[in-house]
């Protein structure tokens, strides 16, 4: 095997009042992005990455053009109606990013003009990404947010719609986040702290002024982020403070030039909400007395009761078995974003009658409110996906009951949804809980667990991963895989305590939950030990290093991406992008208690000598959510002390971000690298220090299952 990098080990102590720690790949840490001997190591280990993986390039390769030629490359998003224009966004064959349009209502296709053209802009740029835009409310200006580096520290530019020149305007190191007022020359945006990333300051920018942008508020509060929005009903503006387990909202009138906020209702623990505005009334979603959410409304004029939620109208009240994720108003209904049973559902009811549900196809499915910008509108925009279903866009008529298939989203070739099954199981966790696991697969593959599996999980911020489609995906069920997704604790697709037992000092239901899933995945056949593939990214990177050194032996091969596996001394570090924000996440290592927990999963600190699975592990050098020295000192700690030669690879975008490639087509190359790298592995000899074939055979299966076979039971 291809001998790999070996960093060198420099003697350096983390200290902490709990405890101090070594660490000989410290070094690897440097903020500035300059120094040569981490440059030099980072190529290295791509140089070696690039080597491994040579051998099966063409399989990946292969890969990449199945799953581009499955890409309707010219294709566009569904328009949506705001303030009598329509807006969509575009694609032409070949190009990276997205083409934003608008066209006037009752204009013809003909008179549609270019917002903002993502490929011009992003010209000049290894990596580009325009994260937000927003239209004055007279629809002449738009503010957007661009971050040429993956720092995720945004420029805002200011574009006249009219003429096309850009005002000279320029605001660095912003959040996305923007609101108008209605004069059309001012707007608010947040100011980011340069060092630790994280929104501190919402600032008040006149167009053209030469004056310092005043300070509307500033947060004191290190564990708070802030948020910046416009109310639906476009009354009013909004600034919200939220911490991962508290919230506090600001409101002020949008025709206020002054910007003079009030506290909606002031910060109390462990108390989350958000507010929206519809007539003479706000509307909250609220767990104050309800773990699940519930939504409520209070008088606008009712300012001593703002801050009372006992005394606000319950419109939805708290169900302990229904999760309230999000809701939409409109003039004549409500519309709900729910969650039960580990499904996400949608429940609308016009205002006084009872609620009603959107109807499922899928026994694994995903649904979600789309864009519905208009409060005056009477249609209903959702999208639903499965895991066999492409993504759908569906208008729903309230007065009329009808549904509209608005858009499916197209996959090219010879792909017929007919060909597979999907199926929602519960797997027996070892304290007695069910965890849910989404499964889809070919109907032709053989269910006796001698099919490879590839498992995905994350886990964490309460985070659901939702069963959806993948064209990508094909490429893997094509090839006889099983792909499961394992919704462990930590995220919410069992209702908000779902999250609550897989955070802080209940992390470990996180791990434990995907190895009990991993065990009954093979204990009903799906798969065998050593032929499941584990996969996840960033906080799901952080379970897979904490899997792999505790049961290693249940994975033929792993993929973390991005991950976060230095968890004690990145929390430790104020100074690091999103530390003191992630404080009721993971705990404060400050604190003896979460010292130790914390200590007992932390995938760096727990590597041992033992046989691990082959391991592709992914960072970018720009990352600002997970620095990239944590997955190069874990790969470093790996190489120290495993006691096996599988291959262990670690690739660094050198151009990139969190995110990885800005563009469609670099991002899909990432995707094709990872599978067939786990391809390659499925097709080799279990223990083998080298990868599978490279060369493309005729495993790849197209065929629709003879007219005798049956889907499993539980299928759809």
């Amino acid at each position: 095997m291809l001998s790999p990098p070996k960093a060198v080990m420099r003697a350096h102590r983390v200290e902490s009042p709990n405890g101090s720690r070594e660490d000989p790949y410290y070094w690897l840490r440097d903020d500035a992005r300059s120094d040569a001997d981490v440059i030099a190591h980072l190529r290295a280990e791509n140089t070696h990455t690039d080597a491994v993986l040579e051998p099966i390039q063409p399989l990946i390769e292969a890969v990449y053009r199945e799953i581009i030629g499955r890409l309707k490359q010219d294709d566009a998003s569904v328009p949506a109606r705001y303030r009598g224009y329509w807006y969509w966004a575009r694609y032409e064959t070949g190009r990276e990013y997205p083409i934003y349009m608008r066209r006037a209502d009752g204009a013809d296709d003909g008179e549609a003009v270019v917002l903002l053209d993502g490929n011009a802009m992003a010209e000049g740029h290894p990596f580009f990404q325009l994260a937000n835009y927003e239209v004055s409310p007279d629809n002449q200006l738009t503010v957007y947010a661009v971050d040429t580096v993956g720092r995720r520290q945004f420029q805002l530019r200011v574009k006249d719609l009219r003429t096309g020149e850009l005002l000279p305007d320029i605001i660095e190191n912003a959040e996305a986040d923007i609101a108008w007022l209605d004069d059309n020359r001012t707007f608010l945006y947040i100011e980011k702290d340069p060092v630790t990333l994280l929104g501190r300051r919402v600032r008040r920018h006149l167009l053209g002024s030469s004056q310092p942008d005043p300070v509307v508020y500033e947060e004191p509060d290190e564990s708070f982020g802030l948020a910046v929005e416009r109310s639906k009903s476009e009354r009013y503006v909004f600034i919200g403070s939220e911490s991962t387990t508290s919230s506090e909202w600001r409101f002020a009138a949008a025709d206020d030039l002054g910007t003079t906020f009030e506290v909606f209702a002031p910060r109390e623990e462990d108390h989350e909400y958000q507010v929206d505005h519809l007539d003479d009334r706000f509307f909250v979603r609220s767990n104050w007395k309800a773990q699940n959410f519930c939504v409520a409304a209070v008088g606008v004029a009712s300012r001593a009761d703002h801050g009372r939620p006992d005394r606000w109208e319950s419109i939805v009240p708290h169900d302990p078995q229904v999760l309230v994720q999000d809701f939409e108003l409109f003039r004549e209904f409500l519309a709900v974003s729910e969650r039960s049973g580990g499904l996400s559902k949608i429940r609308f009811q016009r205002w006084g009658e009872p609620a009603r549900h959107l109807a499922a196809d899928d026994p694994a499915y995903t649904m979600h409110l789309g864009s519905n910008p208009e409060m005056d509108s009477t249609v209903l925009r959702y999208v639903y996906t499965s895991l066999t279903t492409p993504t759908s866009t569906f208008d729903y008529d309230i007065r009329s009951g009808n549904r509209t298939l608005l858009k499916r989203e197209p996959v090219l070739g010879e792909f017929d949804p007919a060909n597979y099954a999907s199926e929602f199981l519960w797997a027996d966790a070892r304290d007695g809980q069910r965890v849910p696991v989404s499964v889809v697969y070919r109907k032709d593959t053989p269910r006796d667990g001698s099919a490879p599996l590839f498992l995905y999980a994350y886990g964490s911020y309460g985070l659901s991963m939702d069963p959806a489609f993948s064209s990508a995906r094909l490429s893997l069920l094509d090839r006889g895989f099983i792909y499961a997704i394992a919704h462990v604790r930590g995220g919410q697709e069992m209702g908000r305590h779902w999250y609550d037992t897989g955070r802080l000092l209940n992390k470990w239901n996180t791990f434990q939950d995907f190895i009990d899933v991993t065990q009954f995945l093979i204990a009903q056949r799906y798969a065998t030990a050593g032929r499941i593939y584990a996969s996840g990214g960033s906080a799901g990177g952080l379970l897979i290093g904490t899997v792999i050194n505790t049961a290693p032996q249940l994975y033929g091969g792993a993929v973390a991406n991005v991950p976060f596996v230095d968890i004690v001394t990145t929390m430790l570090d104020e100074s690091i992008p999103l530390t003191t924000l992630e404080y009721d996440e993971w705990g404060n290592p400050n604190e003896a208690d979460f010292y130790r927990y914390m200590l007992s999963y932390s995938p760096y600190d727990n590597v041992r000598a033992q046989d691990y699975p082959p391991l592709l592990v992914t960072t970018g050098l720009w990352d600002s959510q997970v620095q990239y020295y944590e997955p190069a000192k874990w790969v470093a700690r790996l190489r120290e002390r495993r006691t096996n030669e599988s291959p262990l690879l670690l690739h660094t975008n050198m151009e990139a971000g969190h995110g990885g490639q800005s563009g469609r087509f670099q991002r899909l190359r990432e995707v094709a690298r990872e599978y067939g790298f786990v391809i390659a592995l499925a097709r080799s000899e279990p223990g083998a220090r080298g990868l599978g074939p490279g060369r493309e055979t005729d495993s790849i299966s197209t065929r629709a299952p003879s007219p005798g076979s049956r889907a499993p039971r539980g299928a759809s």
